[in-house]
């Protein structure tokens, strides 16, 4: 099974991506598990939470991973996400997080860039240029060094269904 990991800064279109390219593609995808977790917290969330989203996020992974049809797997995010906030916000990432990157499989990026317009959500944190810019950069280099293809997905909603349909294409004839 093909895995396609779909990553970038917040509000980059994302989750609708990986929901178009699972229907497009006839498969399932995978949800950030964050968001699921940060609305059922009475509270902000902290350090020791992003371990638990961590687990949740490999979970469900597992989970979409079994009702996966047409040898493909999309998922909106991966635990590169919980590392580049928890640097950001504490100045480090939990070892075990680490390990768990290490181990953690993906056949394709699509690296989705900042040229949508921001949309206000309550657990967004960066709606500056400045900060989407540098989040974006992170998420650039992440990939670029993953040693995985990867496709930089700019645009309209249209032309980055466009790009990224094109990438799995390649990807899942083996191109």
């Amino acid at each position: 099974m093909k895995k396609v990991v779909v990553v970038g800064p917040e509000s980059t279109g994302k989750s609708t991506l990986s929901e178009k390219l699972a229907a497009r593609f006839k498969t399932v995808w995978t949800p950030e598990y964050a968001r699921t977790y940060i609305d059922h917290l009475d509270r902000p969330y902290e350090r020791q939470d992003l371990m638990e989203i961590a687990r949740g996020q490999l979970l469900q992974e597992e989970q979409q991973a079994a009702l996966a049809t047409n040898d493909l797997l999309i998922c909106d995010t991966d635990l590169y996400v919980i590392k580049v906030w928890s640097e950001h916000k504490y100045n480090d990432c939990d070892p075990n997080i680490l390990d768990a990157i290490a181990r953690q499989r993906c056949d394709h990026y699509l690296l989705t860039y900042i040229d949508l317009p921001w949309e206000e959500d309550p657990q967004r944190e960066y709606p500056d240029p400045e900060m989407r810019q540098y989040f974006y950069n992170i998420y650039k280099d992440i990939v670029t060094q993953s040693g995985v293809t990867w496709t930089d997905i700019r645009g309209s909603y249209e032309e980055r269904e466009k790009l990224a349909i094109a990438a799995v294409e390649r990807l899942l004839k083996g191109a």
